[in-house]
């Protein structure tokens, strides 16, 4: 995966979307309705753009408690009209996530509004999270790639947060690449919000690169203006979240004055 064609430069970064509840979600504030959503989806994405990122990703992230494998199709719906709003307020690259694992859903919706990416939690191997066990969708998501014909990449998580391993603790890396074909690898920290240990990271590059492997590695989480030189230093891009949002609080609107502080501090790592 050639992240300049994807995403413009050679070590993006890539701001989220966090989406309030939609209307499937118990947590839906219907008296605001679906023009909130689309508003807010508007707002971030604005946000987003004017601090300086080089992609944005869109995940329904106020849907606790999530569904653990396939989403009602009330959700891929909502979703869909949402990335396609984001997709007219910005001209920058779009992904979508879609909770807790519907890589699946997640392609679907970027094959319908001409998203660059998804971003797939548990690819390949199996986790146990809060829903329960996680068992890896890639046969599903590739297929659907393939028979939607889409141009689509897909970033794989290969130690999702909010989860551990199932079983004997083995690195998924090369599966997720090799037998999944994962266009890019992901590595999280523990939580939303929480540091990814640089050894990780490390580990997760010096692994692509023993296997030969011609993938990307990105940090999905916890990188802040103060580590995010360093971190793009190792790793090939980032996807950032709580640090961009108000107070730094993960499900707040985003900040402008975050993200621009934070893009400026990325240029010294690049």
């Amino acid at each position: 995966m050639d992240t300049e064609h994807v995403f413009g430069v050679a070590t993006p970064v890539v701001g989220m979307v966090h989406l309030p509840p939609l209307p499937e979600s118990p947590q839906f504030d219907a008296d605001a309705g679906r023009a909130a959503l689309h508003e807010a989806a508007r707002r971030d994405a604005e946000r987003l753009e004017s601090g300086g990122v080089d992609a944005v990703l869109v995940e329904n992230f106020g849907d606790a408690p999530f569904y653990p494998e396939s989403v009602p199709q009330s959700v891929v719906a909502d979703l869909t009209a949402l990335v396609d709003t984001v997709r007219a307020t910005t001209d920058l690259p779009v992904g979508v996530n879609v909770l807790r694992n519907d890589g699946p859903a997640a392609m679907a919706v970027a094959a319908a509004t001409g998203a660059s990416f998804v971003r797939s939690n548990v690819h390949v191997g199996a986790r146990v999270a809060d829903q329960g066990v996680l068992e890896g969708r890639a046969h599903e998501t590739m297929r659907t790639r393939d028979r939607l014909d889409a141009d689509v990449r897909v970033l794989a998580d290969v130690d999702v947060k909010h989860s551990v391993p199932l079983g004997a603790e083995t690195s998924m890396l090369g599966d997720a690449v090799e037998r999944g074909l994962a266009d890019g690898i992901v590595v999280s920290g523990s939580g939303t919000g929480q540091s990814t240990e640089r050894e990780a990271v490390r580990a997760a590059v010096d692994e692509r690169d023993a296997l030969g492997l011609d993938v990307p590695v990105f940090v999905g989480s916890g990188v802040t203006a103060e580590t995010v030189a360093e971190t793009l230093s190792i790793a090939d891009g980032v996807i950032v979240g709580s640090a961009f949002e108000e107070g730094g609080e993960a499900g707040n609107p985003v900040s402008v004055d975050r993200v621009e502080r934070f893009v400026d501090a990325a240029e010294a790592g690049r």
